[in-house]
């Protein structure tokens, strides 16, 4: 696998490019050789993050972890992309889906059904009308992380979410 790795209000030092590299080696078993991992490293105050993303065929692999060491913050998203990619493997197998993106030995072992997706709850409510402002006002009042509701506007479905921060954010389908 190859690294694009990149440093936001920091310098990458040779010393965290090596960990990176280290840690997720670990993922090469996993990839095809000309796959290319984008991880950004980041320092806001005391919280030392770290962004991976592994574009391969149709999907991306992404994984963010946050803590007060950034060797930690590696240690943490290695183990995240692994739990994620074995979750992604029974998808891959099935539908035949960007398999040039793995090495052939990982598509051949059986597949793990022990960390299978499970629907447990599905709900269904009317959707009135509301401008995303009031979407969020919703949100709050509920004491959820994100809302579906139809925007006013536009008349489709949209989804607003809380960002870090205090931000929201707001999820348009595209036309």
């Amino acid at each position: 696998m190859k690294y694009v790795i990149v440093g936001k209000n920091m310098e990458v030092t040779s010393s965290l490019e090596a960990a990176v590299k280290e840690k997720l080696g670990k993922l090469d078993k996993f990839f095809a050789e000309d796959t290319t991992a984008h991880v950004t490293l980041s320092i806001n105050r005391d919280r030392h993050n770290i962004e991976v993303t592994i574009p391969v065929k149709g999907n991306v692999i992404r994984c963010e972890q946050v803590s007060n060491d950034m060797y930690t913050s590696i240690d943490q998203v290695e183990e995240v992309i692994e739990r994620q990619l074995k979750k992604y493997k029974s998808k891959i197998v099935k539908k035949h889906k960007a398999q040039a993106a793995f090495k052939r030995e990982y598509l051949e072992e059986p597949v793990a059904t022990d960390e299978e997706i499970r629907i447990v709850r599905s709900k269904q409510f009317e959707m009135k009308p509301m401008y995303p402002e009031d979407a969020c006002v919703q949100m709050e009042l509920l004491g959820h992380a994100f809302y579906v509701f139809r925007n006013a506007e536009t008349e489709q479905i949209n989804v607003v979410y809380k960002r870090k921060g205090g931000a929201y954010g707001l999820i348009e389908p595209e036309e």
